[in-house]
């Protein structure tokens, strides 16, 4: 299975063959989780939502115009956010409102930027920049093995940009609990990331 590229978010990506849409799925199930609403959620799984959206890029491959990653990744990223446009209003039964998908877009982008920026800290490099384009896919998938409660944790303050005390009302703990899960969270990232 083709990997996403390793030099930088601007090198050209080769969409010759569908499978690398297959190295993308961790990236939008963490993108899928952070947007689907609770309610949806209890309806549909994540997974299946990711499916339909990966099956509608492979059907589209050749519809993608950009050339770099961080373009593939943001047409992905507009296709995801059609798919959960399209549940929210069916599930609710209400017309097609254009505002809801540029909103779920414009989420999406920034829960991505998010995601690029967890680890780098302070004051990135540029050099620390370009890996961590590259690296938002490994970013995801150990963010999927941390253990249930730091990832919910760590996908609610670091991804969603909740504050600890949301964290914690939305978590049903304390405060410190949660300090110490996102604490725990972000030491094993580092240690599965080899920061």
């Amino acid at each position: 299975m083709p990997a996403p590229s390793d030099s930088s978010d601007n090198a050209p990506i080769d969409t010759s063959d569908p499978a690398v849409i297959a190295c993308y799925e961790p990236y939008l199930r963490m993108l899928a989780r952070v947007q689907m609403r609770r309610a949806l959620q209890a309806k549909i799984g994540v997974s299946d939502i990711v499916q339909q959206t990966m099956l509608q890029a492979v059907q589209g491959l050749d519809q993608f115009r950009g050339s770099g990653e961080a373009e593939f990744r943001g047409w992905l990223r507009q296709i995801l956010a059609r798919h959960l446009c399209h549940l929210d209003r069916d599930f609710r039964r209400d017309k097609r409102d254009v505002r809801r998908e540029q909103s779920m877009q414009q989420q999406l982008a920034q829960s991505s930027l998010r995601l690029e920026g967890l680890l780098a800290g302070q004051g990135p490099t540029p050099s620390q920049n370009v890996a961590m384009g590259e690296n938002v896919v490994r970013i995801a998938i150990a963010i999927e093995q941390l253990p249930d409660a730091q990832r919910e944790a760590v996908r609610l303050h670091y991804l969603e940009g909740m504050k600890l005390s949301e964290v914690a009302t939305e978590m049903e703990k304390s405060s410190g609990a949660i300090a110490g899960l996102l604490h725990r969270g972000m030491k094993a990232l580092r240690e599965q990331l080899g920061d």
